[in-house]
């Protein structure tokens, strides 16, 4: 059943007890009235909500009040079980029923999940971030309703926050997430090739618009770490190798979810990840137990703090910290949240930085993936601690919150043995009650479903992503190529869709027949030597096409004239294909339409490289991991673009 916002405000308000009662305690200056359990009226007919049902309009019920005056409150009236909640947030599986508690048509490892009502019930967390969602976002909206009506009937009522990672892009990179029903952009690689900042706020606004409608109310983006390590595996969500570039389009990116500051029509951006992830050395992402740490062989560490140092000054309402080890950077050598010398030295006292910092995913707990198969709990530097005390030394570094896990128990044995006082948690209570006030989840979480039709997927976000697909395409070579004539070609074509191309031209079979052949390319990759399966889908290892395959390639582009399009989710090496190639043009994330688009004249590139391209292997095996553009006579260097 769908229900406008209204009506689950009032829906919500008389769940959880039939009694009514008019004599109410003043709290505040107002006269209210309580017409049923859970809904007050007061003076001028506005009605306010008694979440804890105690018939009176408690501080932190009450919207009037300082926002610093309803944490303190709030805070005041949780037991410690319920501040330990807190401080963790966990997947939700989400059903195709939209009923919180639904299994309907999950499956894979979210099937094994507890469902969001047991996380809330039984270990008291009020923080999800959400995966793969139905393919209709209007099921996701029911499902979020029904969850804010659960959440409402606690003790307390406190409203859930649901996080995602980006959703917008048009993307290959596992750390997209299913993008049906949103609108789909070029991934931020294209945005900083395009280097628009209004671009950048614009798509922004688009996200927050898309993600309030469904009840998505925490960004864990962006990523603004500098790709400066060319073999990284996660370089496609970041802004690129230049640090201006990022720091300018970070803060557009900021402003454009948060607003000027947090308050009910905004995303809270949890922006990553601090310090800069980029220098892994030899691009092992640390992820795994495969990697080998962070280096600064170019002594550069500060380079990668620049971004960060836009991302303060948009007030970004939440910080992550990287897996990795600052290898030789502090005192000790553990990662980032465990390094009190990262959090509390540099991000708490040097940047004075006063929001919540939450961890990575699945720092504390192993992970069963399969028999004989774990992926281990990301602990780099501490593996020997137990679970209580990594806990422990994550809350001491300076951490608010641990991503991934819902181990609350941990907090209270704590507390309890006298190792934590509960006025330092309090203190990562209070910050992340802070945006939920500020988010105006206290007053109204929940969302009107029947608007969803009319904002997901709007026309005009969608040409505008389909633009930006096209745009942000860096045209490298064209030996008079591009663009190509329109419906007068035959066409050989490989990794597109004939059916797609069939509007711009004759698709043949075979290159004999062809009067040009268009194959589209990805940047290549090479699994590392692991049994977890996750592992296995991350972009690692050398850049460059080997043996048959390059082979295969090279035998195509001397055959007919070829145009090759190249996905670059990281920097490729591709010297032999570019010298063959009749044309070259590179995409961030693009469809089989918005390709045919440009390279058939109807929109122009006017992308240039985030990166530089460097000319072999051996290059990318001298560069300094946290250098940018060093690669030794690149073959094609930072910012090169052609036009036509």
């Amino acid at each position: 059943m769908k229900y406008t916002g209204f009506l689950i405000l009032m829906i919500g308000m008389l769940l959880g007890c039939n009694s009514e009662n008019n004599n109410i305690e003043k709290s505040t200056p107002s006269a209210l009235v309580l017409q049923k359990s859970g809904v007050l009226v007061d003076e001028a007919g506005q009605q306010v909500r008694d979440l804890n049902l105690n018939g009176k309009l408690d501080i932190y019920e009450d919207n009037s009040q300082p926002k610093e005056a309803r944490v303190q409150d709030l805070l005041g009236q949780m037991n410690i079980q319920e501040k330990a909640g807190m401080m963790f947030i966990f997947g939700a599986p989400v059903s195709a029923d939209g009923l919180p508690d639904g299994k309907l048509d999950i499956t894979g490892p979210a099937s094994r999940m507890p469902s969001v009502v047991e996380n809330m019930d039984q270990r008291k967390l009020t923080h999800f971030n959400i995966w793969d969602i139905p393919a209709d976002p209007a099921i996701f909206a029911t499902w979020y309703n029904n969850t804010q009506l659960i959440a409402e009937k606690s003790r307390l009522g406190i409203p859930i926050t649901i996080a995602s990672d980006p959703r917008h892009h048009f993307s290959n990179s596992i750390f997209s997430m299913s993008a049906e029903g949103f609108s789909q952009f070029c991934e931020t690689l294209g945005f900083a090739a395009l280097g628009d900042e209004k671009l950048m706020k614009e798509f922004a606004e688009i996200v927050r618009q898309e993600y309030l409608a469904v009840g998505i109310r925490e960004a864990l983006h962006p990523q603004i770490d500098l790709a400066t390590e060319p073999r990284w595996s996660r370089i496609s969500g970041t802004f690129g190798e230049d640090a201006a570039m990022s720091a300018k389009l970070v803060k557009a990116y900021i402003e454009g979810l948060q607003g000027i500051a947090l308050d009910s029509s905004s995303i809270a951006c949890m922006t990553k990840h601090f310090p800069g992830g980029g220098p892994q050395k030899e691009g092992l992402d640390p992820h795994f137990s495969f990697q080998k740490g962070q280096i600064y062989p170019g002594d550069n560490f500060d380079y990668h703090l620049i971004p960060f140092e836009a991302a303060f000054e948009a007030h970004t309402a939440a910080i992550m910290p990287y897996y990795g080890v600052p290898t030789d950077q502090t005192d000790e050598n553990v990662a980032m949240a465990y390094n009190k010398a990262i959090i509390t030295t540099l991000l708490r006292e040097k940047y004075l930085y006063d929001g919540v910092v939450c961890t990575d995913w699945g720092l504390i707990s192993d992970v069963p993936m399969g028999p004989d198969i774990v992926w281990k709990a990301r602990a780099w530097g501490v593996e020997e601690l137990s679970a209580a005390d990594r806990v422990l030394k994550v809350i001491e570094a300076g951490c608010d919150q641990f991503g991934g896990e819902m181990c609350p128990e941990y907090i209270v044995q704590l507390v309890t043995e006298g190792k934590l006082t509960e006025d330092r948690i309090d203190l990562s209570v209070s910050r992340l009650l802070r945006v939920k006030f500020e988010l105006g989840l206290f007053d109204n979480p929940f969302v009107d479903e029947s608007k969803i039709s009319s904002i997901l997927g709007k026309k005009e976000f969608r040409e505008l992503g389909e633009r930006t697909q096209q745009e942000a395409m860096t045209l490298l070579k064209n030996e008079e190529a591009l663009p190509l004539a329109l419906n007068t070609l035959k066409v050989y074509i490989e990794n597109m869709d004939s059916a797609v191309v069939a509007n711009y031209a004759t698709v043949v079979s075979s290159p004999k027949e062809a009067d040009f052949a268009i194959i589209r390319l990805n940047t290549p990759w090479y699994p590392a030597e692991t049994k977890i399966p996750f592992a296995l889908g991350f972009h690692h290892g050398d850049l460059d096409f080997k043996g048959a395959e390059k082979q295969r390639i090279l035998d195509l582009l001397q055959s007919v004239p070829t145009v090759v399009d190249i996905y670059l989710d990281r920097p490729a090496v591709i010297p032999e294909i570019t010298a063959s190639a009749k044309a070259l043009i590179a995409n961030y994330g693009a469809s089989d339409k918005s390709v045919c688009e440009v390279l058939f004249g109807k929109t122009a590139p006017k992308g240039k490289l985030p990166f530089e391209l460097p000319a072999s292997m051996e290059a990318v095996n001298n560069q300094k991991t946290d250098v940018p553009y060093d690669s030794e006579n690149p073959l094609f260097e930072y910012g090169v673009g052609l036009s036509y």
